[in-house]
Parts: structure tokens; sequence; C-alpha cells
């Protein structure tokens, strides 16, 4: 694994320790996580990196067509500004899950489909899909979905709903944190990629910061932009805290120590040696991390999201991340990776 001697494998420590909060109760991850514990909370590099290597096993992701590289993008938990009440400036509404939403989990009838479900709502004695992007916007108060908060800016809540997770700060300075509850059941669609197709943006200048520049500059088309991305993310209040955001393994993230992966290919919860490059640049970024995450955007063997921490200097860091990498899945000695079994 290139670049693995010149990481600290004991900067990691932290993350796995909170990936076994949730991982000692499987039995291939029982004795990696007690032993883990005896360890304690600060091993020193040295520790940690004979335990990574004595206990588990490196194996590499390869795409379906026997390439070793693959896309990896940035996310963060972002800041944005609302309030309890709709008002002359917080008009666009932060919705929990609708009611009549259905969620037909695909595993329980084809075990081989355990991370796939469908989304829907019932119109006479058929399921047909749950409302798109444009269709909720267009119900507005219809919606049998509770609003949580009102957003100040529906651009900055658009991106509240690619992260999957932010903090809402309200009028008297205090600030609400929320979080991924479900989604509409829509493919994930760039507005950035339509931005580009439309002629309005070219790909290098299609980063968040781009993105939100092109929507200032033309309010007239920001609907139009939006429902370019037809899925839509319904969120949940969650305690006030300074870790980071809860991940879809049901842990919190680490800053720089955390990836989403596709769970079909990367056990959630496992460390992954990451090797590719820091955003618009080829310095080496070869780390250790956790998979403590998932997104409806990654998908594929070799795809991976970098958690960078919450804050205005992750964003950037974030939007300007579209680096390719080689991705390591590391096991406990004599788990098999999930695409082998």
């Amino acid at each position: 694994m290139p670049g693995w001697r010149l990481d600290d494998p004991s900067s990691a420590w932290p993350a796995l320790r909170t990936s076994c909060s949730t991982l000692v109760r499987q039995p291939a991850w029982q004795a990696t996580c007690e032993a883990a514990a005896r360890i304690g909370d600060k091993p020193t590099d040295a520790i940690a990196r004979q335990f990574f290597e004595s206990r588990f096993t490196p194996w590499q992701l390869v795409n379906p067509d026997g390439s070793t590289e693959g896309l990896v993008t940035g996310y963060y938990e972002p800041l944005i500004q609302g309030s309890r009440q709709r008002n002359t400036r917080s008009r666009w509404p932060i919705h929990g899950v609708p009611a009549d939403m259905l969620t037909v989990e695909l595993g329980d009838v084809h075990p081989e489909l355990k991370h796939l479900r469908l989304r829907g709502r019932i119109v006479g004695n058929k399921v047909v899909p749950y409302w798109s992007r444009q269709q909720i916007d267009d119900r507005g108060g219809q919606l049998p979905a509770p609003v949580l908060l009102w957003a100040d800016d529906p651009i900055d809540l658009f991106f509240l709903q690619v992260q999957g997770s932010g903090r809402v700060r309200l009028p008297d300075g205090s600030m609400v944190r929320v979080g991924y509850a479900d989604q509409n059941g829509h493919p994930y669609q760039s507005i950035g990629r339509w931005l580009v197709a439309q002629g309005e943006l070219t790909l290098d200048r299609a980063s968040m910061d781009g993105i939100k520049r092109w929507a200032q500059d033309n309010p007239q088309r920001l609907q139009e932009l939006l429902h370019a991305n037809p899925s839509y993310v319904f969120f949940r209040e969650l305690p006030s805290s300074n870790d980071g955001p809860i991940g879809a393994l049901g842990v919190p993230l680490t800053e720089g120590r955390s990836i989403a992966v596709d769970p079909r290919f990367v056990p959630l919860g496992a460390p992954v040696f990451l090797s590719t490059s820091f955003p618009n640049s080829s310095l080496p970024l070869n780390r250790l991390v956790l998979a403590q995450d998932t997104g409806g955007a990654i998908k594929g063997t070799v795809r991976a999201d970098f958690f960078w921490g919450f804050g205005a200097e992750a964003g950037r860091e974030a939007g300007r991340m579209r680096q390719q990498g080689q991705m390591w899945a590391i096991l406990p000695n004599g788990m098999t990776p999930p695409a082998l079994r």
C-alpha cells in the first residue's frame, strides 16, 4: 500500500474505537475490537501500526473492468442560517420524514439485495414512486411531512441535503444539529454536471463555490437548477454535541479519518487505506480512514467520499475535491470481503 509507512495509524485509532462500539457485537470483529479496547485510547504510532499489521489483512479494491483507481470526492458538515418559525427571511422548509412515504427493504425478500430499498406511496391499490424534488416543492404545504426548521437560503439548504447532515444557526445565535433521516428514493443527479451540460460552467468551475456563484447570478433559474436533481433528503433533529455528525454506521464521524463508501464492497465500520491526493493538487494524501458512512452518490467499488469536518474551511476543501485514488479494505484476519462471499 503506497504511503502506508508515511501515515500515523494512531491518528485513526479514535475512529477505530468508535467503529468498534458497534462492530464488537459482530462475531467477525469481536476479538479484534476487544483487543483494541485492551490497548486503550492513546497507543503510540508503533503500537497502533503493529496492531493493524498483525491483526488485519488488506484487500485491494478492484473495479469490474479490472482497474484499481476510482473517484474520491469530499464532504463536510455545513452551517446554514435558519429559524424555528417561517418569516420573510426564513422561507424554505427543512422537512422531516413524510407520513405517507413507504420504505420497502428488498433484502427482506432477496438477501443478496440487503443494502437496497425502495421508497414509494400508495395510490389506490398500487405502490408508486414517491414524489420527486420538483413535485415536493410544487406540493408545498400539502406534503404530509413535519417542518423541523426554516432555512434562509435555498441553495444552502440544497447543499445541506447533499451533505446529509449539518447545523442550523438560529436568530438568537444558538445552533440546532440535523441529520439524515431518509430520502425520497430518486437517484442523485449532480447539478454541477447539469450546469456543465447546459454550457453554463466549465468542468473546472463546477465546484460548490462555482455553483453558488452561478445561482446568485441567475436567481430566475434557481428552481430549474435545483430540480435537475430529483433526489430529496429528509432530516431529523439530533442532540447538540461537539462530536462529528452521525454517519450510516450510527456513530460520530471523525474529521479527516472517516469516509463514505458503497457497503456492497466495503463493510461499514472497516478500516480502509486511501491513496489519493489533496484537492486540486498532486500532493499525496495517503491515509488510514474508517468506512463509517454511505451516500446516494457513492456507488461503485473504488469510490469514496472523504469527510473534511465542520465549517467553511472544511466546505472549501470538500467542494474542490474530485481526485482519483486507490483503496484497500483492511479486514480482520480470516474475514472475506463482501464481493467475494
